[in-house]
């Protein structure tokens, strides 16, 4: 028997490769601004066939499952066609915090594809009283080179989400927004992380920490934090991956006759030989001595070459260069 297609996609205003995040952020603000605990009369019984169709909604695509059944069905229907299901999926109950008797269930379309179902709501929402998984946290990270060459442990002071007391995250008092949390059903509360440095993070690389982000309510569980790496201008070196260079400036007798010098590294420092007539510019590899990977594939550390002319040369050091600069004149 054909159905009315429902276009979930279009219901909540999201694109048809909108993530989870995206899905549910226009999932809340939809849900309430059409919650019908904030609406009387006529405007009542509009509000719940909203609530409804965006439940419904959010029901098939916040569920991977459901959501791969759903997009099987092809894009090129459009909302209001006349659709034919054929066979039908599993059965999926709900449960709602307000009186079902107001609700008759999902659509005859949600029902061909997924089963029937009882009267009542099962929001995910702030509004729903069950178990909520609490929010991912995105943050950054501020490490010296040190820090990230050597690994450890580190203190973090953040804000992360809450559980508002005042409406115990269902976003609503009575029949108005929840003015504590402005109706988020969270609130933001300062702690402290103590967070483990993998030895060998590099710039732009994250940190994930199990059930270190936003409170979960109705007994969920937290949701995690996630800690992008930036790393601090380093007075010595600079990175370029997991590659590191060293500028090291020479004497010209230095560059001319070859020496052997002290080098800086983030493992202390080590002695390098300096080849005869070596020009500015010049990079020597030190191989491994630069940020690990993984199974010990290590970048190199480079020492980049600089030669400075002193600008208070004594009167014997000019004779010497004189003489040089007649040799050459020959």
């Amino acid at each position: 028997m054909a159905v009315t297609f429902r276009d979930y996609y279009e219901t909540l205003g999201v694109p048809r490769d909108a993530d989870e995040k995206k899905i549910k952020a226009a999932y809340r603000k939809l849900a309430r601004k059409w919650h019908p605990d904030l609406h009387t009369g006529k405007d009542k019984e509009r509000a719940e066939e909203k609530f409804k169709e965006i439940n419904e909604a959010y029901e098939v695509l916040s569920d991977t499952d459901k959501r791969a059944k759903y997009d099987r069905l092809g894009s090129n229907w459009r909302n209001g066609d006349q659709f034919d299901p054929g066979d039908a999926g599993s059965t999926y109950y709900y449960s709602g915090d307000f009186d079902p008797a107001d609700f008759q269930g999902f659509s005859d379309f949600f029902a061909s594809i997924f089963g029937s179902s009882k009267p009542g709501y099962r929001g995910t929402s702030t509004f729903y009283d069950g178990p909520m998984r609490g929010q991912d946290i995105e943050s950054e990270i501020e490490l010296t080179l040190e820090e990230a060459y050597h690994g450890g442990n580190k203190s973090l002071r953040l804000s992360a989400g809450k559980v508002c007391g005042e409406c115990n995250g269902r976003g609503i008092v009575g029949r108005t927004i929840c003015t504590t949390c402005g109706g988020t059903g969270s609130v933001s509360a300062l702690r402290n992380i103590e967070v483990k440095i993998p030895a060998g993070v590099k710039e732009g690389s994250t940190i994930r920490l199990k059930g270190q982000g936003g409170e979960g309510s109705g007994g969920g569980p937290s949701g995690d934090l996630y800690l992008k790496v930036r790393l601090l201008p380093h007075a010595q070196f600079t990175v370029e991956g997991k590659d590191i260079e060293y500028v090291l400036t020479l004497r010209p007798d230095q560059a001319v006759l070859g020496d052997k010098v002290m080098v800086p590294t983030l493992d202390g420092s080590v002695r390098v030989t300096i080849p005869p007539g070596t020009p500015a510019g010049r990079r020597l590899r030190l191989k491994g001595k630069g940020l690990p990977g993984r199974g010990g594939d290590n970048g190199d550390q480079y020492v980049k070459i600089n030669i400075n002319i002193a600008t208070d040369i004594k009167e014997e050091e000019k004779e010497l260069y004189r003489q040089i600069r007649a040799i050459y004149e020959k």
